[in-house]
């Protein structure tokens, strides 16, 4: 399957390309996180990897490119959505990636169901949007812990300064 083929719009293209994954006729275990993903580094390679042995099919919800400069600033996203889902989509542990364009998933939470949300552990379970409606319908809510010395706007911080990448 193309990385395209598993990239959508919207939850509803999500479920018509994939009704086996609607909560009426689920058998496995939908897995669901969300986030920029502005410049993938190792730390949320180990954290997509957490999440997928956790469930049978992941989807990540992926902020659309508004949605981003609305959260992190105006020279936010470094990489625009489509490439941001190229990258995502590359990764063995990504099933599929849906775009939302508000800046929290709770209507993608709501339209996809998902029997397991995760987060990084820089959460608490009273700040995770959608908590609510994952686990009211028997759901679980996973954090998982935040690995430090990796941040997206670390290395934003580092590129403009001429100082380059490194992995710590």
């Amino acid at each position: 399957m193309s990385p395209a083929s598993r990239y959508f719009d919207s939850a509803f293209a999500f479920l018509q390309a994939n009704p086996a994954w609607a909560p009426e006729s689920r058998r496995g275990r939908l897995g669901f996180t969300n986030g920029c993903f502005d410049l993938l580094h190792p730390g949320h390679v180990a954290y997509l990897e957490e999440v997928r042995e956790l469930c049978d099919f992941l989807v990540v919800g992926l902020n659309a490119d508004a949605s981003v400069a609305r959260l992190k600033g105006p020279s936010r996203p470094v990489q625009d959505e489509a490439a941001r889902a190229a990258v995502l989509l590359g990764l063995r542990s990504v099933d599929a990636v849906v775009r939302f364009a508000e800046d929290t998933p709770e209507l993608l939470i709501r339209d996809l169901q998902p029997d397991l949300l995760a987060k990084g552990g820089d959460y608490t379970p009273s700040t995770v949007v959608g908590r609510d409606v994952v686990e009211g319908r028997g759901g679980r809510l996973v954090l998982l812990p935040f690995r430090e010395g990796h941040s997206t706007s670390r290395i934003v911080t580092r590129i403009r300064s001429s100082r380059g990448v490194t992995l710590e």
